[in-house]
């Protein structure tokens, strides 16, 4: 079953995009980077609880 999740960029703490992942296979927190647009350039952004 996929769970919503938010994902938030590392630098500015804002909450910026949210995706979808499978939780049997990956039950860790998820890292990705992505752009954020306050900061105006690619970010690691991590999974929110």
């Amino acid at each position: 079953m996929r769970e919503n999740i938010i994902l938030e960029c590392t630098e500015c703490k804002r909450r910026n995009y949210t995706s979808m992942k499978e939780k049997r296979n990956t039950p860790e927190r998820i890292e990705k980077k992505k752009y954020c647009k306050f900061e105006r350039k690619h970010t690691v952004h991590k999974e929110v609880r």
